[in-house]
């Protein structure tokens, strides 16, 4: 092919072209094998060419792929909301169908304002978020995103969502340690909502671990429950966004079942999917919900495919073959497996700043000096050497930003399949050395230091 007619994400990358995926591997035209360790966009959460999806999808697919959820509903969207229901914590009860995470945060932000709107507090109209956060590509979900990098372009649009720091214990924006800290960080949201007024905030939306915008960053095991003591002290809604997190990536369906709270919206995506079908949800809660049925009784939102019999058939059978195959059981002792084991790279690579996360969503953060947690100069492109390294050696790697500013700093995520076994565990561990031997000595000859 002499050119192509397809944007690409770099429009001069000459992209492998992919052939098939067999659990946790992809394989490019040429035959090369790739470890995926990011599942894609951390999406692939239960491997690639799971003959029961397969199945699923040709079953329905025979039967129906689409239908307007204006005119109809199906069996397959309506046993899905009812498994999401009886599969996740508290009264998280209904369920609004769309096609990605970035609809999906964007949805829960409209029915948060519609929720006050309905009860007759129409000037509770602000989302408030923190730094160092994403939420989304479309203009409503990158307003609520603290991304710096991916709201550059579009500031003008954007509204300032933005508020608070993140429970970034590396780099605690405090210069607190986790033990003494007090959770300034959590407790500067009560601040915020005072600084602003309550009563024009309908919602406060968080990452429990933030994914891109932060390589994974996990905060102490009180924040959450301060955060929604906040929340509920100022009747304002939480909503998590559990786009990268839910459907048993770090361990429970939830992400926010580790610190043991339930929130009163949750958007979900990616492992959803499972990258067979597009789809994406937002959970609501029956006090949320109420108002609206007394009320007006139509949720002001939706798109085409919303709700699809084909997407949603695929995602039970993703959620069904979660559950017969105790997959999210054993997540926690893989990631505990997987992390140790990438700890012990610290000595080899002093570069290796942070090792952080829950389950099977692991951030590495790179840093110029681990003393001073100085991060490499911008101009060195850290982690794309990182990831393209691994992407040469057959280890795919999800690349993120990190640092005070969310933009200064250098990291990756690792996030295999949560079907992954123990050998591929070491296989993966063993590409990772090899890229950032690479990485090593790539960066000694430009005479930047990496020992010390």
């Amino acid at each position: 092919m002499d050119r192509t007619y397809l944007i690409k994400p770099e429009l001069d990358e000459d992209y492998p072209v992919i052939d098939y995926g067999k659990g946790v591997y992809l394989f490019d035209i040429s035959g090369k094998r790739y470890l995926d360790a990011s599942s894609g966009a951390v999406t692939a959460n239960i491997g690639h060419g799971v003959e029961e999806i397969n199945e699923a999808m040709m079953d329905q697919a025979k039967k129906v792929s689409f239908v307007y959820r204006s005119q109809f509903t199906s069996v397959a969207a309506e046993k899905l909301a009812e498994k999401i229901a009886l599969s996740t914590p508290g009264d998280l009860n209904w369920s609004f169908f769309v096609n990605s995470g970035s609809e999906a945060t964007e949805t829960a932000m409209k029915i948060a304002i519609q929720h006050w709107q309905e009860k007759g507090r129409p000037l509770k109209t602000k989302i408030l978020s923190r730094w160092v956060s994403y939420h989304g590509i479309t203009i409503g979900a990158l307003s609520m995103s603290g991304h710096p990098g991916r709201r550059s372009r579009f500031v003008p649009l954007l509204a300032d969502f933005p508020v608070v720091s993140p429970p970034y214990c590396y780099r605690c924006p405090f210069n607190k340690e986790p033990k003494s800290c007090g959770y300034e960080c959590a407790k500067e949201l009560d601040v915020a909502f005072r600084r602003i007024g309550p009563e024009s905030i309908a919602g406060f939306i968080a990452e429990p671990i933030v994914g891109a915008a932060g390589g994974a960053i996990t905060p102490p095991k009180d924040y959450y429950r301060i955060i929604k003591e906040i929340c509920e002290k100022h009747d304002i809604l939480f909503i998590a966004d559990e786009v990268m997190t839910g459907f048993g990536r770090t361990g429970t369906m939830l992400a926010c079942e580790h610190w043991g709270i339930v929130p009163d919206l949750v958007s979900l995506g990616k492992g959803m999917g499972a990258g067979y079908a597009p789809i994406a949800a937002t959970l609501v809660t029956e006090r949320v919900m109420e108002p609206i049925k007394k009320g007006s009784k139509v949720i002001m939102s939706g798109h085409t495919l919303s709700a699809n019999p084909q997407s949603s058939a695929v995602a039970l059978a993703v959620l069904e073959y979660l559950e017969k195959n105790n997959v999210i059981e054993d997540v926690e002792a893989k990631g505990t497996y997987l992390k140790n084991s990438l700890k012990k790279l610290k000595t080899l690579f002093p570069f290796i700043g942070d090792i952080r996360g829950k389950g099977l969503l692991i951030g590495i953060e790179f840093v110029g000096n681990p003393k001073t947690k100085q991060s490499f100069p911008r101009e060195l492109n850290v982690t794309e050497r990182v990831v393209k390294m691994a992407k040469d050696v057959g280890l795919l790697l999800y690349p993120a930003t990190a640092g005070e500013d969310g933009k200064s700093g250098d990291a990756i995520i690792i996030s295999p399949p949560l079907t992954i076994t123990k050998r591929e565990i070491e296989e993966l561990v063993r590409l990772f050395t090899s890229a950032l031997t690479k990485v090593q000595e790539e960066l000694e000859t430009k005479g930047v230091k990496t020992e010390w």
